[in-house]
């Protein structure tokens, strides 16, 4: 499966309807349902919000996306294209990380409205279709433009008369037809656009071969104003789109609990004649872990494997709960939160397989944060409400650990 990334593009200013990417509805800011849009499309590898506003960035960190750049101010003006801004982001991640996904899915945060799947469904129809440049969610227009008109300016000769924006080869006068006899028109709404990478690469948002997404022009809204963010509300009364998760508070974890191969580690085994000799940890994650326990944050290693290497790891470290050969990591979860007197809501975990989904599930049904790290199994990135950038054993550890300790500097 190809590597996609989902953009967000959420800039801080806004004439129309001022800090309008942080304005509620139902609740939650219109840049959530974005993330979240993003973060339960099962081909999408990595959810970004591109910002310049460092607000819109620590809404965007709490409910699930990555922010690894701040967007340049010159790239967020009111009448800056979108192509500079998704191709700011892929030479960013090209130069700095050395990743270029092949698909970058367009999720702007003024068409709320998206429904579970359309995401998938927009990605597998470009996938499925190789000479396609990309995908556009699109839904029948809800003012025919055959029926429109142009004003002249006082240079035309027509002025000044109105002048019909389009003929219909066959049809006298269209704009005094009824609309059924009208050929239908499609608008493109703004909800899902889905890109080749190279196309925008080579200068265009869309190429010239375009698949339609058809979306159901009830719920299609692109908010601009403020009556647009009191119809979304009512709109979204009862209906069953996307919906963000409620944000995560990092400052409130208490305890957090490490898998190791695949997330401590890159998963590499090293072998010699008398069993496993060396896994490869990564200094980063050390430190990181170091910064939480300073911050009074319990740390845990939790492990299938009966090794002493993951023990060694630990002391190393300072950390002294460490558990290896636990084939039953959600009933020792349960217990260890019980020990310290926590409860599941309090914990943050880390994975990256099978073994991690049952105390992962857990947490998130009790309002716990489950991490997974970049290349985790899909039945664990399902699960997970954080998706770390880093691979296992490359940092991901890290990547929570930041969150940690930033949010409880903060308080």
């Amino acid at each position: 499966m190809a590597d996609v990334l989902a953009l967000i593009p959420a800039r801080g200013g806004s004439k129309g309807l001022p800090r309008k990417n942080l304005r509620l509805v139902q609740g939650h800011p219109l840049v959530a349902y974005a993330i979240a849009a993003g973060l339960q499309a099962q081909h999408v590898t990595r959810t970004v919000c591109s910002t310049d506003d460092a607000a819109i960035a620590a809404i965007a960190l709490q409910y699930g996306a990555e922010v690894p750049f701040m967007r340049p101010a010159h790239l967020a003006q009111d009448l800056t294209p979108d192509l500079p801004v998704f191709e700011h982001a892929l030479h960013w991640f090209a130069e700095r990380e050395g990743w270029q996904p092949a698909i970058v899915v367009h999720l702007r945060p003024t068409a709320p409205i998206r429904f579970p799947g359309e995401v998938d469904a927009a990605i597998e129809a470009l996938l499925a279709q190789p000479k396609a440049t990309a995908v556009r969610s699109v839904c029948p227009a809800p003012c025919n433009p055959y029926k429109m008109w142009r004003l002249p300016d006082d240079s035309e000769r027509s002025a000044p008369f109105m002048i019909p924006l389009l003929d219909v080869p066959g049809i006298s006068e269209p704009y005094n037809r009824p609309r059924q006899e009208l050929p239908p028109v499609w608008w493109h709404n703004g909800a899902i656009d889905v890109i080749r990478s190279q196309v925008i690469l080579t200068g265009s948002m869309t190429g010239h071969r375009v698949l339609p997404l058809r979306t159901d022009g009830r719920y299609a809204i692109d908010i601009d104003h403020e009556l647009e963010l009191r119809i979304a509300e009512v709109l979204m009364e009862g209906l069953d789109c996307i919906r963000p998760r409620s944000a995560l508070d990092w400052g409130r974890i208490q305890l957090l609990v490490l898998d190791v191969d695949g997330t401590l580690t890159p998963g590499t085994m090293y072998y010699g004649p008398d069993g496993e000799a060396l896994k490869r940890f990564h200094t980063h994650d050390g430190h990181g872990i170091s910064l939480v326990q300073q911050r009074g944050v319990q740390v845990a290693i939790v492990t299938s494997e009966k090794t002493a290497i993951a023990p060694a790891r630990a002391h190393k470290l300072g950390v002294s709960h460490v558990y290896i050969g636990v084939q039953d990591k959600l009933t020792l979860l349960r217990e260890l939160c019980t020990h310290l007197g926590i409860s599941l809501r309090d914990v943050a975990y880390v994975g990256d397989d099978a073994g991690d989904v049952p105390p992962m599930c857990a947490l998130a049904r009790a309002g716990g944060i489950p991490c997974a790290v970049a290349d985790a199994r899909p039945e664990v990135k399902s699960v997970a409400r954080y998706v770390c950038p880093s691979r296992g054993g490359y940092g991901a550890v890290r990547d929570v650990c930041d969150l940690i300790f930033t949010a409880k500097k903060a308080s």
